[in-house]
């Protein structure tokens, strides 16, 4: 009988392991899904899309999941295949400095632009 119990407590255990372990794979296949450009549909995600190539991304990416490779790997794995355009977050290199730096320097300039205005305009009112 305490043999019987021993059996039923691992196989529970060993059941609620496994459906934590699917859900964390479904939580990080998703988030692998939504940063990867469909090539077939214009700036939709691979998450979002039902085109024929989303369709076998989606098995890539459940079969390297299942394989054991982390993000960084499964990212890297589709550059290879795909390109740096495939992936919505680029990393950051020397083919994408001003893709990085453009949004800053703009935020910059429109700040200097602003301030420049703040200042004559105190200046006319005094």
């Amino acid at each position: 009988m305490k043999i019987l119990k021993i059996f039923i407590i691992l196989f529970l255990v060993t059941s609620f392991s496994e459906l934590k372990s699917d859900e964390t794979n479904d939580i990080l296949k998703n988030k692998i899904l939504k940063n990867i450009r469909c090539l077939i549909c214009q700036g939709q995600s691979v998450y979002d899309s039902e085109s024929e190539f989303a369709s076998s991304i989606k098995l890539i990416v459940d079969r390297k999941i299942n394989e054991g490779l982390k993000e960084k790997q499964i990212y890297q794995f589709l550059r290879e295949k795909y390109g740096d355009w495939v992936i919505f977050d680029p990393q950051l290199n020397k083919n994408t400095y001003i893709l990085w730096l453009l949004p800053l320097l703009l935020f910059l300039l429109g700040g200097a632009i602003i301030y420049k205005k703040i200042v004559s305009n105190k200046n006319n009112r005094i």
